[in-house]
Parts: C-alpha cells; sequence; structure tokens
C-alpha cells in the first residue's frame, strides 16, 4: 500500500472510531445501546423489515430480534405484520421512537464543526468522493 493510500485509511479509522464513540455516548443519554440507536435510527425512516436490519448491520436475525425486543419495552419500537406478507415481520419506531432518533441524530456534534468549516461545494465533494468510496460502481 502507498504512503498515501496508508494514510488515507488510518485517517477514516480515526473518523469512524470517534464517530462510534460520540455515538455510543449520544445513545447512552437516552438509556439505550449504540446497537439500539442504530436500529431506532433505521427504523424511524419507515417500516423495515427484520431481516434487512440485520443485513444492514451485518448481524445475525436474531441479534436484531433481541435489540427490537428492548425497544419494545423501552416504547420506542413495535412489530407489524408486514401487509403484502404476513410471515414477515416489520419493525417499525413508535411516535417517541422517532422523536428519539431525533433528538440523538441532532445531538451527534463530532462531525457537525468540522463539516460547518468546509463551504458547500467542499461539503459536496466530500460527499461525492465518500459515495464512490463507498459504492465504487460507475453511475448509470
Amino acid at each position: 500500500m502507498d504512503p498515501l493510500t496508508a494514510e488515507v485509511v488510518d485517517l477514516i479509522g480515526t473518523m469512524v472510531q470517534r464517530f462510534h464513540q460520540e455515538y455510543d455516548a449520544a445513545a447512552a443519554v437516552h438509556h439505550l445501546t449504540g446497537a439500539q440507536a442504530r436500529v431506532l435510527a433505521l427504523v424511524s425512516g419507515g417500516p423495515m423489515p427484520m431481516r434487512r436490519i440485520a443485513e444492514r448491520l451485518k448481524c445475525e436475525p436474531s441479534n436484531v430480534t433481541g435489540i427490537i425486543d428492548r425497544l419494545e419495552a423501552q416504547g420506542l419500537a413495535e412489530r407489524r405484520s408486514d401487509p403484502a406478507d404476513r410471515r414477515v415481520k416489520l419493525a417499525v419506531a413508535t411516535g417517541a421512537g422517532r422523536d428519539t432518533a431525533t433528538r440523538l441524530r441532532e445531538s451527534l456534534d463530532f462531525a457537525r464543526e468540522p463539516l460547518a468549516a468546509l463551504s458547500e461545494h467542499e461539503r459536496r465533494a466530500l460527499r461525492d468522493l465518500l459515495k464512490r468510496v463507498i459504492d465504487p460502481r460507475p453511475a448509470d
């Protein structure tokens, strides 16, 4: 690996580590684990099949079941049958869950100030580069 690539990899690693530390701390304020907060963020965007949550988090479906159990116990999420296929269970954020997910996201300061220091053009360029790194397939 060339030195520039190694430096970029190290910087990305540092950024990911700092993000997870802050995310976990913000989640704890809301009496959630980092994993619970990530699931809540996913389902606050709309109903999501439990299997898809597991795929997005790169974990076993049984782990998602336990996380949803704990979110349900706190009144932040619920399970519903998929109207298109009653065998499929959807996880859905409650109103309190959506509010909690919004407050949690708004409390993440890690990137807010550094990103605010970049111009809109720089933020767009950074976004576009990150998208290319995440999914290197050419856009149609």
